[in-house]
């Protein structure tokens, strides 16, 4: 385990283009909360809260499947983080890095944290769907989600590594990532764990866990955390895995979204991969109540209607073909622009 000063920052490490002292970053942090736009403004509340007395910094969750929640992640427990993610991509001291998430979230406040205890140089912008333009510099280290890398697509030749979160990457958008002459890695993440404690490069099937995680899986198959240099409890999650061994598995879905349509166990993941290959909008599938099946599965689409040919099911099993299809303007997401498809079907109901 890493040993943490409490108050410490890397004498290397530079906040665009300024080497800063913890009084300087207060300054900083001040001037963020009063004088900053509004992306500066979590900043500035983060660094106050990281150079307080308290051993913990409080997080909200992402709500995905749920009501948001305030957690308290231990400081040191942060420290751990940052220093496996910088053996893991091999991102040491100098690194020249790119700060463009939303700092509420422990996505944003951990790039500070890894900057900060590792010595990066780091750049922060605002966090936009474009975020590279914003800043004509190259950078060796950034950390995006998909629809950041996506609108960016030509301007990512300026970074050498990058690393997407917040969300599964789609097939088609996989496909034209690998095209690129750049380094980029999915993870796998929750605030639980300081965000991610797996990645794979965009591509591979498997999820390498980061140093000191291991995984196993509980009775319903789904993927138990151990971590201890991050959590000082076992993780239990929703996620379905299929373990290759204790540190390499594959993300099969949530648990909680799995559909039992006449005693066939559908998962509205894979599926969803399938379909986005021939359907170019965001969609999901879910269960609905069905007095002969038990649950029907049905595909909700965002936008305006249109007819689907009978081509975009081409990839499904007999199954997986849904019974119904339904269009809702837009899908309820999170502050992290993460589906919430409990609540889009709310707007479904009469």
């Amino acid at each position: 385990m890493y040993y943490y000063e409490p108050g410490f920052v890397h004498p290397d490490f530079r906040l665009n283009g300024f080497c800063l002292s913890p009084e300087n970053l207060r300054k900083v942090a001040y001037d963020f909360i009063k004088e900053g736009e509004d992306y500066e403004r979590p900043i500035g509340n983060f660094l106050l809260d990281w150079f307080d007395d308290k051993d913990y910094v409080e997080m909200r969750t992402s709500g995905t499947t749920g009501a948001p929640k305030i957690i308290r992640l231990k400081k040191h427990h942060m420290v751990n983080s940052a220093v496996a993610t910088g053996d893991f991509f091999d991102v040491g001291p100098h690194t020249r890095a790119l700060h463009c998430l939303p700092a509420q979230y422990v996505a944003g406040k951990m790039m500070l944290v890894r900057a900060m205890i590792l010595g990066w140089e780091l750049d922060i912008v605002p966090p936009v769907a474009e975020p590279l333009t914003k800043t004509p510099k190259n950078y060796q280290f950034a950390a995006m989600v998909p629809l950041q890398a996506e609108r960016s697509f030509e301007a990512l030749r300026r970074v050498k590594k990058v690393i997407l979160g917040g969300g599964k990457v789609s097939p088609a958008l996989s496909v034209r990532l690998q095209t690129l002459p750049v380094e980029i890695w999915e993870t796998y993440a929750m605030t639980e764990t300081v965000t991610h404690i797996a990645a794979k490069p965009l591509g591979e099937v498997a999820f390498t866990t980061l140093p000191g995680v291991s995984v196993t899986t509980d009775a319903r198959g789904c993927l138990v955390i151990n971590a201890p240099e991050v959590s000082d409890t076992t993780v239990v999650t929703n996620d379905l895995a299929s373990l290759h061994d204790a540190h390499h598995f594959v993300w099969l879905g949530r648990f909680d979204n799995v559909i039992n349509s006449g005693g066939v166990k559908l998962y509205p993941e894979q599926i969803e991969e399938k379909l986005s290959l021939f359907i170019k909008r965001r969609v999901f599938v879910c269960g609905l109540p069905d007095d002969t099946l038990g649950e029907r599965m049905v595909l909700v689409i965002e936008g305006e209607p249109f007819e689907l040919k009978e081509d975009c099911y081409m990839a499904l099993d007999k199954y997986e073909k849904p019974k119904e299809v339904l269009f809702v303007p837009a899908f309820a997401e999170t502050g992290t622009g993460k589906i919430q498809r409990a609540e889009t079907l709310k707007a479904l109901q009469p």
